[in-house]
This record gives structure tokens, sequence and C-alpha cells, in this order.
């Protein structure tokens, strides 16, 4: 909850983004898509920029203001991932767009998306990649959304998942080109290694 506010005070700049790197947010799109859920909750919905696209039928987030942008026909919820309000084994599969740098009890979060749904999805930008990197020194120079941000590697994501018996099952990346480009690239499969250098990368886990 501690970074709601933030997201509370900037909730269309942050929207605005999207727009601005059209490029850039349909090559993350596509890579969601892939995952083929067609029951999902998105933990930290945000605006719905992804959730007006995907199998989202119920969507979660700390900030009124970003659910209030957030003009989507699903279920919409004010809350914290650490503690969900739905039943055990409720959804198909649980997306994390982005969503694990900013929240409180990383761990917690895991638990509560692995007993909820199916398959747990978790999109990052890994910190080791030069995408990783840029948002590090943004964040460093104040930046008011990544210097809030906590950002993990590809291992560190599947050490933790591992942790509560969550199995990785596939990796898409896209973005292998360096900040300052914009073009749109179709995600590949790649290894665990490999999928550290792009720019986001979403992993598969099963229980």
């Amino acid at each position: 909850m501690r970074f709601s506010k933030i997201f509370d005070l900037k909730a269309r700049e942050y929207d605005k983004w999207y727009e601005r790197h059209q490029p850039i947010y349909l090559s993350e799109l596509e890579a969601v898509k892939l995952f083929g859920c067609e029951k999902a909750l998105e933990i930290g919905v945000g605006t719905g920029r992804f959730a007006r696209e995907t199998g989202v039928v119920a969507g979660l987030d700390p900030s009124a203001r970003m659910l209030e942008l957030a003009s989507s026909p699903i279920h919409l919820i004010q809350g914290v991932g650490e503690a969900l309000p739905f039943r055990s084994e409720a959804f198909d599969c649980s997306f994390l767009i982005v969503t694990l740098c900013f929240v409180d009890d990383p761990m917690k979060v895991l638990e509560e998306a692995s007993r909820v749904s199916n398959r747990v999805i978790i999109c990052i930008v890994p910190k080791q990649s030069t995408w990783g990197r840029f948002y590090s020194e943004l964040a460093r120079e104040g930046h008011p959304f990544y210097s809030q941000a906590h950002f993990y590697s590809i291992e560190e994501v599947v050490e933790m998942a591992s942790r509560i018996g969550l199995k990785l099952s596939k990796i898409l990346s896209t973005l292998s080109y360096p900040p300052g480009e914009e073009r749109f690239e179709n995600p590949r499969e790649v290894s665990s290694k490999e999928a550290e250098r792009f720019g986001f990368t979403c992993m598969e886990f099963r229980k």
C-alpha cells in the first residue's frame, strides 16, 4: 500500500506512457497474450491497459485513482496482492505485470496468487538487462515511479517462486534492443539465462 499514493497522484501520467511508447507496449502486450488465459486475475491491474486486451475477468489494485481510469468491463477491486479477496483456485491464472517490483511483501503476494489460480505469470524488467539498468539509473535520479521500485533478476524470481512450490514452465521475452529504440518485436521463448538480457520477460509458473 505504501506505493499507492504516488500512483494516485500521477495515475494519468503513468497511463499516458503507453500512448507515447506504443511499439513497446504492443510488444509487451503480445507476450502477455501468448499465455492464453481464459479466466485471469490481474494483480496490480493499474489503468487496465493489459486487462482490456487479455482474458482478465477481475483486476485488483491499491490505487483508487488508477482504478477510476480503468475503463474496462472487468470486475475491479481496490486491494492489495498480499490479501486477495477470492476463493482458492478461482482463476485459470494470475498475472503480475511489472507489479512484483512495487509490492510490500513479494513472497506473500506470490503465495496468494498461487492460492487463487492454477498458473502464475510474472512479467518483469530484469534488473541486469540494459532496460533494468536504465530504469535503476532513473530511480537514483528520483524518478517518481522507478524510485519506488525494487527490480529483480530472473534468478531471484524463480528462487522466490520455488520456495512456495511453484515450478517454472515457460519464459517469453521481448525488447531485445536497448532503451532509446522503439519498434514492435515479437516475443520469443528463451531460456532463463537468455531472458535476463531482454527488457520485458514473462515467466509462467505452475504448482
